[in-house]
């Protein structure tokens, strides 16, 4: 076994972080952890430091079970329980003891308290040699299209740190959403082994659809006529094609209708739904027939928006 293994793996549950079984499937961990996400992401949630906290809690859980060999390390720290982290040395009683004795499991506390590969349990103090020290983890911010965030893509990002200008290929996934990390494993600082490289993904905003999810979002205006009498409306989708939805007569602004399957693509050839919220717009250069026609409309309506909203409401005086 090879890899970070952190001291607090042997207390986190990340599996109960996420809501999902110890046994879930990577695609159903992918899910619990887009869910959890939208739901306490700090845009959604602005001056909420728990729910901010919240988020970087999963994000910390997914980081770990949401990459499968990552996960299979953690799964074998958990399975070793108190033994992974019950060996002392010095003192009374204490005993020195090597690493290359116990194989997966002496990389396992190798890897958490200094030891080099086979390396002595006491680093610096050990007949194998000098203690050998991890690279720190960092940060790199990655601004991507609406459209990529969408599809997925592999773009490249171009670093300056310690180590000089480096580039590296990052494979940014479907589904993407602004504040999400990517971790790319031993690319952080130099260290032995190395850091690791946490990729936070900004995604800019598209001219039409806004974001939940896998569900695409449009504001779309509609006559008054259309919002009064009902009407079949087109509108466009994401793939390029055009779909019908239908505004029921009496229509409301504000109202959102579902188009299903007609968001963002979700994999294995399914989609997510289109959320369209209508607004009626109000006309602003009438002629001189829609002026007529609207003021015999006025003459002919008795009812009035406001007549329940004033209704209860006591007299000043």
């Amino acid at each position: 076994m090879s890899g970070e293994i952190k001291r607090e793996w042997l207390e986190a549950d990340y599996y109960r972080v996420l809501g999902v079984a110890e046994d879930a499937s990577q695609a159903e961990i992918t899910k619990a952890y887009r869910k959890l996400a939208r739901e306490f992401h700090p845009d959604k949630n602005p001056g909420d430091t728990a729910a901010e906290d919240r988020f970087k809690e999963i994000s910390a859980a997914y980081d770990v079970v949401g990459d499968e060999k990552t996960r299979a390390e953690y799964d074998q720290v958990r399975r070793l329980g108190p033994m992974a982290g019950g060996f002392g040395g010095g003192g009374q009683g204490g005993f020195d003891f090597n690493m290359s004795d116990v194989g997966d499991l002496g990389d396992i506390l190798g890897s958490m308290f200094g030891g080099g590969g086979g390396g002595g349990f006491f680093g610096a103090g050990s007949p194998r040699g000098p203690r050998q020290m991890r690279g720190r983890d960092q940060e790199a911010r990655l601004r991507i299209s609406f459209d990529e965030a969408v599809r997925g893509t592999t773009t490249t990002l171009s670093l300056s740190d310690q180590a000089g200008r480096r580039s590296m290929k990052v494979r940014i996934p479907s589904g993407v959403d602004s504040g999400q990390r990517i971790r790319l494993r031993g690319k952080g600082g130099p260290g032995t082994p190395p850091g690791d490289l946490y990729v936070i993904v900004e995604v800019d905003d598209h001219q039409l659809y806004g974001r939940d999810g896998d569900r695409l979002t449009m504001d779309v205006p509609i006559t008054f006529a259309e919002a009064a009498l009902g009407a079949d409306i087109e509108v466009p989708t994401y793939r390029g094609e055009t779909v019908k939805v239908r505004i029921p007569a009496g229509t409301q602004t504000g109202r959102t209708l579902r188009v299903r399957g007609a968001g963002a693509p979700t994999g294995d050839d399914t989609y997510g739904d289109l959320l369209v919220t209508v607004s009626v717009a109000v006309p602003q250069n009438l002629s001189g027939k829609e002026r007529s026609a609207l003021e015999a409309f006025a003459e002919l309506s008795d009812e009035s928006p406001r007549r329940h909203l004033f209704a209860s409401t006591d007299p000043v005086g």
